[in-house]
C-alpha cells in the first residue's frame, strides 16, 4: 500500500480555454494534487532524499498553469500529471484536481473542476 502526500489549493494565473478572451486575459486556476509513494524509508531516516519535496511538486504545478495555453482543463491536468510522474520517480500514482473557478458559464456556479488519476 502506498502512502500519500496531499497539496491543496496551488493557485496561478493561466490563459487556458476555448474562447479567444481566455487566451488573452489570465484567470485563476487552482490545483489539488495527491501523490502516492512509499514514505516508510523517509519516515525512518528523516532524510528528504528518501521522499519528494512538496515545494518542488508545487513549483511544477505552478509553472504548468502559467505555461503554454491549452483549450481544455483536461489537457492541462494531463500535462501536470505527466510532468510530475516524469520528474519524480518515487511517485507511483498521482491524482490531479484542476479547478477553473472563473470559467465562462451562462449560469451562476461555485466551481468547475476535473479530476484525473495517472500511474506508472
Amino acid at each position: 500500500m502506498a502512502d500519500r502526500m496531499t497539496l491543496v489549493g496551488i493557485k496561478a494565473l493561466g490563459k487556458h480555454g476555448v474562447f479567444p478572451d481566455e487566451k488573452v486575459n489570465p484567470q485563476d486556476f487552482i490545483v489539488d494534487a495527491v501523490v502516492f509513494l512509499d514514505t516508510k524509508e523517509a519516515g525512518q531516516t528523516d532524510n528528504l532524499e528518501e521522499t519528494v519535496s512538496y515545494d518542488e511538486i508545487a513549483q511544477v504545478i505552478y509553472n504548468e498553469i502559467q505555461g503554454p495555453s491549452v483549450n481544455l482543463i483536461e489537457t492541462l491536468a494531463e500535462r501536470i500529471a505527466q510532468t510530475i510522474l516524469k520528474n519524480f520517480p518515487l511517485i507511483n500514482e498521482i491524482e490531479i484536481t484542476l479547478h477553473k473557478p472563473s470559467a465562462p458559464l451562462s449560469v451562476p456556479f461555485g466551481d468547475i473542476s476535473v479530476t484525473i488519476t495517472r500511474s506508472r
